[in-house]
């Protein structure tokens, strides 16, 4: 259990650069209807900035704290292999669950075919980055146990 702080501080790291991300592909106007932050404050009959709260608390705490709890049964030779998996788990569940539910249907198509690749992308950077700075986190903790 004592990983779970690890997976905590990857999982706002990782979210930290898909929010920038997102960011960045909402100012360069590519596909400014896919917007998850409002997606979820409408979702919670909320504002944005209650989505962005939401949606960090999702990528920290959920996927980086279950990160770390099933991280010895993710399959993947490293931590960012095993992170990228993970990543794409998540991006199967919010396609098949959390789309519908925002009224952007089944795997978002109703935002366009473009949607479905996008938010693989970024789940793809985000399970890199969550699996990378896991493994560091990690190996720091050896280094100073030994």
């Amino acid at each position: 259990m004592k990983n779970v702080s690890a997976g905590l501080v990857a999982g706002f790291v990782a979210t930290v650069v898909l929010s920038a991300m997102m960011v960045v592909k909402g100012m360069m106007g590519v596909m400014p209807e896919l917007d998850v932050a409002a997606m979820i404050g409408m979702m919670m009959g909320a504002s944005v900035a209650v989505g962005w709260i939401i949606h960090f608390m999702i990528g920290t705490i959920a996927w980086g704290g279950g990160f770390a709890l099933l991280y010895d049964v993710i399959p993947g030779g490293s931590a960012v292999g095993k992170g990228i998996v993970f990543g794409v788990a998540a991006w199967l569940g919010m396609m098949i669950v959390v789309m519908p539910m925002a009224g952007a249907g089944f795997f978002g198509m109703n935002l366009g075919v473009m949607a479905p690749i996008m938010t693989l992308l970024l789940h793809i950077v985000y399970g890199a980055v969550l699996g990378g700075v896991y493994g560091m986190l990690l190996q720091r903790r050896t280094l100073n146990a030994a």
